[in-house]
């Protein structure tokens, strides 16, 4: 189950020490600090270093509020927002540097965050939840509360949580042997949400059926011998990229799917599930 870990340094400590130290030893200019401004107990300033965090404080928070977010919600190949979105928010390297000289009231960011950048946050007196990634639809929703709270956004965390547990019957007929061609050439295993929302939206795992976890490799040439009655494509590798899928034939149909609705939970899930009916609808048009 995905957790959250909070963390807050015991006292605070120079910020621009902090930052002049650091330069000093990267050789980087000193980032510019934001000025003071006035405190809102209820409602912190933030700072996201996650793009799956991203996704639910653009939901639940207005720009001013979220002071930065990560880096990757500006990059079309790891963003779960629409660039108009990601737009209207400022982004952060992912340096301690930038979010010590943010001066934001609490940092959310993976568990996986490096060390080195945690303990500096913590040593700047900067509030810190961690946090994993959701494997469940159900983890998926304690988190949007979770950061709803910390946000001080309980109702608007409540509203997108309905969006996200909206409950939908299970499309009628036989599940789809289907195939999820990750970025990369990978699959999904099964202990994974997109797993978890292809079985809610009627397709069975082709992967699963042939022995395949989690990362596991399939080329084309595997796929083309033994084909799924339903490909998706979600990557741009040479055999993803390949013609001859583009002449589906009865034993097998493609399908492209956006690779920013396989990672994360929270506002993705409504537009996976979607995008997932849409295609089950199309499939089921052609026989």
């Amino acid at each position: 189950m995905a957790r959250i870990r909070i963390t807050t340094a015991r006292t605070r400590r120079g910020g621009a020490a902090l930052l002049g130290a650091a330069c000093l030893l990267s050789g980087c200019a000193p980032a510019a600090v934001a000025p003071e401004r006035p405190r809102d107990a209820a409602h912190p300033t933030i700072v996201s270093l996650n793009p799956c965090l991203d996704a639910i404080l653009v939901e639940i928070a207005p720009p001013t509020q979220v002071l930065a977010l990560s880096h990757y919600s500006r990059d079309p190949s790891s963003s779960s927002l629409a660039p108009g979105v990601a737009a209207r928010y400022g982004v952060t390297g992912g340096t301690a540097e930038e979010v010590i000289a943010a001066r934001p009231d609490l940092v959310l960011a993976s568990i996986y965050i490096p060390q080195p950048t945690r303990s500096a946050l913590e040593r700047a007196g900067l509030r810190v939840a961690t946090f994993g990634s959701p494997t469940t639809i159900a983890e998926s929703l304690a988190q949007v509360g979770e950061v709803a709270a910390l946000a001080g956004r309980r109702a608007e965390g409540a509203a997108l949580a309905r969006r996200i547990a909206a409950p939908a019957a299970l499309p009628p007929g036989a599940p789809i042997d289907t195939l999820l061609w990750q970025p990369g050439e990978i699959v999904a295993g099964e202990n994974t949400l997109i797993a978890e929302l292809l079985r809610k939206e009627g397709f069975a795992s082709h992967a699963a059926r042939r022995g395949l976890g989690q990362a596991d490799a399939v080329r084309l040439e595997t796929v083309l011998a033994d084909p799924p009655r339903l490909l998706l494509v979600a990557g741009d590798a040479a055999g993803q990229r390949h013609p001859v899928l583009a002449r589906a034939s009865a034993r097998m149909q493609v399908a492209a799917f956006d690779p920013s609705l396989i990672y994360c939970g929270g506002p993705t899930i409504p537009r996976a599930r979607a995008r997932l009916r849409a295609i089950r609808a199309a499939v089921e048009g052609q026989g």
